[in-house]
């Protein structure tokens, strides 16, 4: 069964006119139990992830000061959300979500998470609308406690995941893949293992031609035992962070490809959803939709 995370504590309160799209985390679960691409049973709750967990990722000074709203203004300005309480518990129950789901995957081939996919939050900081790094804690959770030995991060998100690539900057057990905008934030990009930065304006064909050139190449070489599919929806023309050329039917072919890849090669994946900041949030609902049909549809 298609297992997906899902709490109503993910669609958290933010100022009014804030430009981050909170409500998609209640709209699109809506929606796929709308139309029947899943139901209930397939939304589980994740409960808090613990302390220890995280410091396995994260700096464990960095990770007390977050957790008792300690930050400067200006490490708070960084991460883009005003900070309480609330929002620190809602990224914890969110970390926890991406470990639980790639347990999942183990069992049934996917695992997935409505929110997760926060590739900016590095070691010792957050940035970016990301607090906590929800894939590499989880990846770091697989290596140390489930015996993976190695590990393909699929980061396709428009933005470089750049705190994914200094966390694992010294682990061979896990490469880092980002496909992104060049001239997009972050403004100094990290290294990962492998950088694909893309013009303004690139469109589906040239998109997807360099993600076929690429990632059944980087299969076969690398020989990973588990994926971690960050799947944001910014790379859409309507984005408005965006910059490239995308259409929602491109984007839906980009997860194809990378959803059949790991189906056929029989890879566990786990899907994060990252980032999507279309004007019309019923373009960003429906282009993440899109993952969940394909993920039904192909696993199950």
């Amino acid at each position: 069964m298609l297992k997906i995370a899902w709490s109503d504590i993910f669609a958290h309160s933010l100022p009014e006119g804030h430009r981050f799209p909170m409500e998609k985390y209640d709209l699109l679960p809506e929606q796929l139990l709308y139309e029947g691409t899943i139901t209930a049973q397939n939304l589980f709750a994740p409960a808090p992830l613990e302390d220890a967990v995280i410091t396995a990722t994260h700096d464990a000074a960095y990770w007390h000061r977050l957790r008792h709203l300690q930050l400067t203004p200006s490490e708070i300005r960084k991460t883009g959300f005003p900070h309480s309480e609330e929002l620190i518990n809602r990224e914890i129950v969110i970390m926890n979500g991406t470990v639980q789901a790639a347990l999942f995957a183990l069992e049934f081939g996917i695992g997935m998470n409505i929110a997760g996919g926060t590739h900016h939050a590095f070691t010792d900081r957050g940035e970016g609308f990301c607090l906590l790094n929800d894939i590499a804690i989880a990846a770091n959770y697989l290596l140390r406690h489930k015996g993976i030995g190695k590990i393909l991060v699929v980061d396709l998100d428009v933005h470089q995941g750049n705190g994914t690539a200094e966390i694992f900057r010294e682990e061979p057990r896990v490469f880092t893949f980002s496909m992104h905008g060049g001239n997009n934030y972050p403004h100094r990009k990290e290294q990962s293992d492998l950088d694909l930065p893309l013009p303004d304006g690139t469109d589906d064909k040239a998109y997807l031609a360099m993600l076929n050139n690429t990632l059944p190449r980087l299969l076969q070489e690398q020989e990973p035992e588990f994926v971690f599919f960050q799947s944001g929806v910014d790379v859409l023309a309507t984005d408005k962070l965006g910059k490239l050329g995308m259409t929602i039917a491109g984007c839906k072919e980009r997860d194809r490809l990378v959803l059949e890849l790991c189906a056929k090669q029989k890879l566990p994946v786990t899907v994060s959803m990252g980032g999507g900041y279309s004007k019309q949030i019923a373009h960003i609902v429906e282009a993440h939709a899109n993952t969940f049909r394909l993920a039904q549809h192909i696993f199950f």
